[in-house]
């Protein structure tokens, strides 16, 4: 499964991590890779959580970045 996850340093110099489609599921690092690290245990934990209570698991998204030259 592929979500969009966006990360944005805090004014602590935390990285918080945060899945727009998985509402509520956030977690942070102190470096941006530990950030990327939690936020995959979290979604893993979020989908099981769905699963376990027979909730509708949001699809995968597919996506592309494009580069544009000006």
């Amino acid at each position: 499964m592929r979500y969009r996850v966006l990360i944005e340093q805090d004014e602590d110099g935390v990285y918080v991590a945060e899945v727009p489609a998985l509402p509520g599921c956030v977690s942070q690092g102190k470096t941006r890779a530990e950030a990327v690290e939690n936020i995959k245990e979290a979604i893993a934990g979020y989908l099981e959580s769905l699963e376990a209570h027979g909730e509708p698991v949001p699809p995968s998204i597919s996506e592309e970045v494009v580069e544009v030259t000006p």
